[in-house]
């Protein structure tokens, strides 16, 4: 009969779940340091881990992660091939890898993804600018 430990963390690696491609968690930077590692490159493969601060209620299309600054970071799935569940993932860590980049993102977009998150009316027309910000497309994750 396995111990109260064995079982504990057989319990905690079950609840991880796998979405796209394979990820290794070997290597990951917390997304506090993504920043700072992308800074004056077009673009950087990396393995992140984050926190979860929001995510596509419609679909599962993309998912707002934590930055240092307490800003977000969008991540989306390469070539919408695959999705992560639609439940609220608020307060979940995740690891995932793929691409960091740097866009401007449309009033159209950014419009879209407010109400994909169920974003109030008054807030969706109060976007009014294309913003630059950090991007992240993902070739897999693994939601913790």
């Amino acid at each position: 009969m396995p111990s109260a430990d064995t079982e504990g963390t057989t319990a905690a690696v079950a609840t991880e779940k796998n979405f796209g491609a394979e990820v290794s968690q070997a290597g990951a930077i917390p997304a506090a340091q993504l920043s700072e590692a992308v800074a004056g490159k077009d673009s950087l493969q990396a393995t992140v881990a984050a926190e979860v601060v929001e995510s596509c209620q419609a679909k599962g299309c993309w998912m707002d992660v934590k930055l240092a600054d307490n800003s977000t970071m969008k991540v989306t799935f390469r070539d919408y091939g695959f999705f992560v569940p639609v439940e609220d993932l608020k307060g979940r860590q995740v690891v995932f890898t793929g691409t960091a980049k740097r866009e401007v993102i449309s009033v159209e977009d950014q419009r879209h993804y407010a109400k994909d998150a169920g974003k109030p009316e008054v807030e969706i027309a109060a976007i009014k600018a294309p913003k630059e910000e950090l991007r992240f497309i993902a070739d897999g994750v693994i939601l913790k």
